[in-house]
């Protein structure tokens, strides 16, 4: 029985040093791997966001504008010479729209407005229906488009301020 006792008083004993470096070795190696491909991962979930955002508020801007045609060709509403039927600010779009008859409601297009994931301070970069296509500054009379005013590259090469 003394023969067993000494025998598993050999085999008790911790980690090596070797073992603990070749282990802390194989974990450093492993996390230099997946850390670019989380940010990468993280950047790819942004640009989805920026992306779905740009297309709910342009489908909003598209719909304010044929609800606008729509009220014009039924008389519901009188068309002024200097108006696009943009909307005159990106708030119109939450706060909705009275159609004078064209519906039985003031029309909202945009629960709220979506934010930019790459937004830097500056907000939506908005263009009017006068301005040119790739205008930095907008006219302040409607808004035609939308656009981010992050200078960033995106992951295939692009700029997002030219999406």
């Amino acid at each position: 029985m003394g023969n067993n006792k000494n025998r598993l008083l050999s085999y008790a004993h911790g980690f090596t040093l070797i073992e603990v470096v070749v282990t802390v070795a194989i974990l450093g190696i492993l996390v230099t791997a997946v850390l670019p491909l989380a940010e990468v991962t993280v950047k790819r979930t942004r640009e989805m966001e920026l992306r779905r955002a740009l297309r709910v508020m342009r489908m909003a801007i598209d719909q304010y504008k044929e609800d606008y045609d729509q009220a014009v060709k039924d008389n519901h509403i009188i068309a002024e010479a200097d108006q696009t039927g943009y909307p005159a600010s990106l708030d119109v779009l939450v706060e909705g729209k009275d159609w004078k008859g064209l519906y039985d409601f003031p029309r909202k297009y945009l629960r709220k407005l979506p934010r930019d994931p790459f937004d830097e301070g500056l907000g939506w970069g908005l263009r009017g229906y006068r301005d040119a296509p790739d205008s930095s500054t907008w006219d302040g009379k409607d808004v035609y488009d939308i656009y981010s005013q992050s200078e960033q590259t995106a992951l295939d090469g692009t700029i997002y301020s030219s999406w």
